[in-house]
């Protein structure tokens, strides 16, 4: 057995998991500054730009999750289940299959959004200026849909071998060039012309192919435990390995991201100011779940190998220790952007009406953060045991009661745009709490997924 995997089984685990979870959380910071950084160079361009990139980050964050801890997910977990198992020549099988899913898709998201773009952003509440933003914005986006699925789908394959480095590294490394890129595209600085929104975009595509080369490169060479293969032949049961635990985390990926698309359109009729705060505000939240993803993506992977193993009661424990680390980081977040929202809104806008929609956000929806990466830690937990029933139920918890709360105060208390914050806070901890108290009892107990 490699060393590298024997660490996953025997190794202590709260360090273990803290080692493997560092470079991601690096990683992941790296990203959030990256967001907040586009972020701030859009609010340069108005209330109309910031708003219209508001709208579209939701589907954008859609395809990131879907791609990286749905999809991602799957591979990551099949990969460092076949490893724990000893089978090393099914895990670098299983690259050709997980590229293939992938480019289909990453197809899916072209078509829909290329061709559904204008009435789905209508539908949020985006509206002239705003939706013209949108578009520009999108349009880039999902054309290039393929780079973003590829990299993420290569890095999940990296990642189920217990090396969380190079992903990382790749991140970082190419952090500097997306930074100095995305303004120069935005303002037309240099020999670049001025570009606007559109301009964002297309530094965010260039950033990912870039990525793609570098690990298509890794895993051809023969350095990785798994390695791509030119030899293409597929196997249904391989793709069953993926699609097992992807499948369903594409499920709750969308139920997730669905549940801020409502949301949003709940807000819309509150104005552009109202939405635009509201867009700064759940920019946050949207973020935790990168930075989970630090934690998850090392959950997936220690819990996935100890699975393979038949080490299930170590897996739990494991899970756990995760999932503490993951809300206590969380909460800690949440209440600090409660007691200063403008700290954050700041970073985007300084009109009074946006700053005061995103505080009444961030006030009553930040001290709700800590279940809300509770219940994410232990969603990455289940796709490594592949037990993602629970995971399912509470995310459909959370949309059926943001929904329901949130169209009941717009029709019974219309201008009461706090009491609808308070019914999205009340369906994160009703995910956080529903997930932790299904796994508490044995739901990945056999014949209880």
């Amino acid at each position: 057995m490699d060393p590298a995997t024997r660490r996953l089984l025997e190794g202590p685990i709260a360090p273990t998991l803290l080692r493997l979870a560092a470079p991601n959380v690096v990683m992941l910071v790296a990203q959030v500054a990256i967001s907040v950084l586009e972020a701030y160079y859009v609010g340069w361009l108005g209330v109309d730009a910031l708003a219209g990139v508001s709208v579209t980050f939701p589907l954008v964050m859609l395809m990131q999750t879907m791609s990286a801890g749905g999809m991602g997910g799957g591979v990551a977990s099949a990969v460092a289940r076949a490893l724990g198992a000893g089978r090393r020549a099914d895990a670098s099988r299983l690259v050709a299959h997980a590229i293939v899913i992938a480019l289909g898709m990453a197809a899916a998201f072209t078509v829909v959004l290329l061709g559904g773009g204008r009435p789905i952003y209508q539908a949020m509440g985006a509206r002239d200026g705003a939706l013209d933003a949108a578009l520009a914005y999108s349009n880039v986006i999902f054309a290039g849909a393929a780079a973003v699925w590829l990299f993420n789908t290569l890095a999940s394959v990296v990642r189920g071998t217990g090396n969380m480095l190079l992903p990382a590294g790749i991140v970082i490394g190419g952090s500097p060039f997306l930074v100095s890129v995305s303004p120069a595209l935005i303002f037309g600085w240099g020999p670049f012309p001025r570009l606007g929104v559109t301009g964002a975009a297309l530094a965010v595509v260039a950033y990912y192919a870039a990525g793609t080369l570098v690990l298509f490169v890794y895993l051809a060479s023969g350095r990785s435990l798994v390695r791509l293969s030119p030899a293409l032949h597929f196997d249904r049961s391989l793709f069953a390995q993926i699609l097992r635990v992807g499948a369903p985390s594409l499920v709750n990926n969308v139920m997730t991201n669905l549940t801020v698309v409502l949301l949003t359109a709940l807000v819309g009729p509150f104005g552009t100011f109202a939405l635009a705060g509201y867009g700064m505000g759940v920019r946050l939240e949207y973020l935790l779940i990168p930075l989970v993803f630090g934690f998850g993506s090392a959950l997936v992977t220690m819990v996935g190998t100890n699975f393979g193993a038949g080490q299930r009661a170590r897996a739990g424990r494991v899970a756990w220790t995760g999932a503490a680390m993951a809300a206590g980081a969380t909460e800690a977040i949440g209440l600090a952007a409660a007691f200063f929202p403008h700290a954050w809104l700041g970073l985007f806008t300084n009109e009074p009406a946006v700053l005061a929609a995103g505080a009444a956000y961030l006030r009553v929806v930040g001290p709700a953060y800590g279940f809300f990466g509770l219940g994410l830690a232990l969603y990455f937990a289940s796709q490594g045991a592949g037990r993602l029933l629970w995971p399912l139920l509470a995310g459909s918890l959370r949309l059926v009661s943001a929904a329901a709360g949130g169209w009941l105060i717009l029709h019974q208390l219309p201008g009461e745009l706090t009491a609808l914050f308070a019914v999205m806070a009340l369906a994160l901890v009703l995910f956080g709490f529903t997930l932790a108290g299904a796994i508490r009892l044995g739901a990945w107990e056999a014949g209880r997924q």
